[in-house]
């Protein structure tokens, strides 16, 4: 039986797991056939901690307005339920499995890590495997796959993972735009210069003669730059 793909996004306050900064967002959408679905999994979370300036200005939650969200261990049941046995398509897999994985062990010791009952795929390798040396961040993705129609005022968690399917669909459904146009370009070219006739005797190559005088000029000046440089 194939498992299913769920593309997956957090949001938190902050960038340190290890520093008890929370999830305060968590979105996922399922696909199915290489196309995005209707099913997903989404909620907003009190995080029970204060958010860093940093953080909000990325995703524009606040406490004042994340207050009488649900908390994670109101919605771990469900997020499970939704996850399991899945392949989980995360950017940069590591760091919301990190989130996530200290969220659900806060709420019980018995709950698994997502690894346990999950497959990942991480677009981030992903990306630097297919464009080496390139700016791989989901923002220089979707542009470089031209994804557009999205509101990208703010980050979000199932706003992200919307994008982020897209990106994976075309991550692994062949060559981008670009390197489409450029194999097309090298292949016309090696089918073009097949068929070309070129009279090389009409670029004949000139013969140039050394005197013996200049082939000694050549060899003292050779034999003096090798004796300044082992001098020096």
């Amino acid at each position: 039986m194939t498992k299913k793909l769920i593309v997956l996004d957090t949001e938190t306050t902050g960038l340190e797991v290890d520093q008890g900064h929370r999830i305060v967002e968590v979105g996922a959408v399922a696909l199915a056939d290489r196309k995005r679905t209707d099913l997903h999994f989404h909620s907003y979370l009190n995080p029970q901690r204060s958010i860093d300036e940093e953080a909000e200005k990325v995703h524009g939650l606040s406490m004042e307005r994340l207050s009488s969200e649900p908390e994670f261990s109101e919605i771990a049941e469900s997020f499970l339920e939704f996850v399991e046995g899945s392949i989980l398509v995360i950017h940069n897999a590591a760091f919301d499995l990190g989130f996530l994985n200290a969220e659900l062990k806060r709420v019980s010791s018995k709950y698994p890590a997502l690894e346990e009952i999950c497959d990942v795929e991480d677009t981030l390798l992903m990306a630097r495997n297919k464009f080496p040396g390139q700016r791989n961040s989901l923002d220089a993705l979707a542009n470089r796959f031209e994804i557009t129609g999205y509101d990208r005022s703010f980050h979000g968690a199932l706003l992200d993972a919307n994008i982020l399917a897209d990106v994976y669909i075309h991550l692994t459904g062949g060559q981008s735009k670009f390197e489409f146009m450029t194999s097309n370009t090298n292949s016309n070219f090696e089918s073009d210069s097949g068929n070309l006739s070129i009279d090389l005797n009409k670029f004949p190559i000139p013969k140039i003669k050394v005197s013996k005088e200049d082939m000694m000029a050549n060899d003292q000046r050779i034999k003096a730059i090798n004796s300044k440089r082992d001098s020096s």
